[in-house]
């Protein structure tokens, strides 16, 4: 199997309705981690990919693992392949395409996302899952940010990882740490009903930032974070990427909190409004006629766009809660159809390649 002819994967490893303890028992041989997908998106990651392929293989026995090629121009399908991935071929530029392409693909009860460089322990990966499955998360992260090598963090991505960390924070009202980790365990429920969009390495903080705004349930778990490899690059660009993150965070922002957005809004254009208004209003009582004339157009033209703002913000938000209400009926929907349609028993297996 190679990657040439096996771009479409589907891995049917769905138990959505639980065996009975007995029926466990007499499941002699049941690869512990059948029912998860370790997925792996990759660029020029030869150094590495080898090493991370057999350490989850190693602590995540009879999970199958998945590289995804991202147009590499060094050997890293090869050597996955020969290390005993599954390689699929991403054609798309940039890890947003292809954890898109990662997620419409693969099929499974559980999802391991991590990265090609070897920086994130293979052997938390048990220890994410289980922590997704005691409470029930949707998203589990490993955070980065308690242990960490001397040169895990390029200059300024530690300190930009706390700014969005904290603008998330703030806007959203829920304590986030690591918003831009690469390390995550995910459900079946959010991998097959998120929306992302992204293309390039903002991918993880839309994905924060879509669990949040429909309310699926994250967890951070600290993790140890190591070092890149010798020879192995990151290519993550400081501030173009920054400036993509800030985006996705600001659109993100309008779009599931329109009315504190547009308030936000109104009330700078309000405030401008009173302070360029106070002139003419002075004018007006002291003498009888305006001499501040621009003032004075500028502060209605202001005061318009802030009520303006207003009702867009009542208007959008309306809107925003009937989407999500939408959101939860198909969410609820798709699990009970899966349910119903859900075998009793089901062995994990490989799908062959369409």
């Amino acid at each position: 199997m190679n990657g040439g002819n096996f771009t479409h994967p589907i891995l049917n490893m769905s138990q959505d309705q639980p065996l009975p303890e007995e029926q466990i028992k007499r499941l002699e041989g049941a690869p512990p981690y059948g029912d998860v997908a370790v997925l792996i998106p990759c660029f020029n990651e030869a150094v590495s990919v080898g090493k991370v392929v057999n350490d989850f293989m190693h602590f995540l026995p009879g999970a199958k693992i998945f590289v995804y090629d991202n147009n590499s121009t060094d050997k890293t399908a090869a050597i996955a392949r020969e290390h005993g991935a599954i390689v699929v071929s991403a054609p798309r530029q940039g890890k947003g395409n292809v954890v898109r392409q990662m997620f419409s693909e693969i099929n499974a009860d559980l999802y391991v996302m991590v990265d090609g460089d070897d920086t994130y322990p293979a052997q938390s990966a048990a220890d994410l899952i289980a922590e997704l499955k005691k409470i029930g998360a949707d998203m589990v992260v490993g955070m980065r940010l308690s242990t960490f090598q001397e040169r895990s963090f390029r200059v300024f991505h530690q300190f930009g990882n706390k700014l969005v960390a904290n603008l998330v924070s703030y806007l959203f009202s829920i304590k986030i740490t690591d918003v831009m980790s690469g390390y995550r365990v995910f459900s079946k429920d959010f991998v097959k009903s998120i929306p992302l969009m992204s293309k390039g390495f903002e991918i993880e903080t839309e994905m924060t930032l879509q669990a949040i705004a429909k309310k699926f349930l994250i967890k951070e778990v600290p993790i140890s974070y190591g070092e890149r490899a010798e020879g192995s690059y990151s290519k993550l660009s400081t501030f173009s990427d920054g400036i993509l993150v800030l985006k996705s965070l600001f659109m993100i922002f309008k779009d599931y909190k329109p009315m504190v957005f547009f308030l936000y809004l109104s009330a700078v254009f309000f405030l401008t409004s009173v302070s360029a208004g106070i002139p003419p209003i002075l004018d007006y009582v002291t003498t009888g006629f305006v001499a501040h004339v621009p003032l004075a157009i500028l502060a209605t033209g202001m005061g318009i766009l802030s009520v303006l703002s207003l009702s867009i913000g009542l208007v959008l938000d309306t809107i925003n809660k009937y989407h999500n209400e939408n959101f939860e009926l198909l969410r609820r929907l798709l699990k009970k159809r899966a349910q119903e349609r859900a075998p009793v028993n089901r062995s994990p297996t490989a799908c062959p390649p369409s």
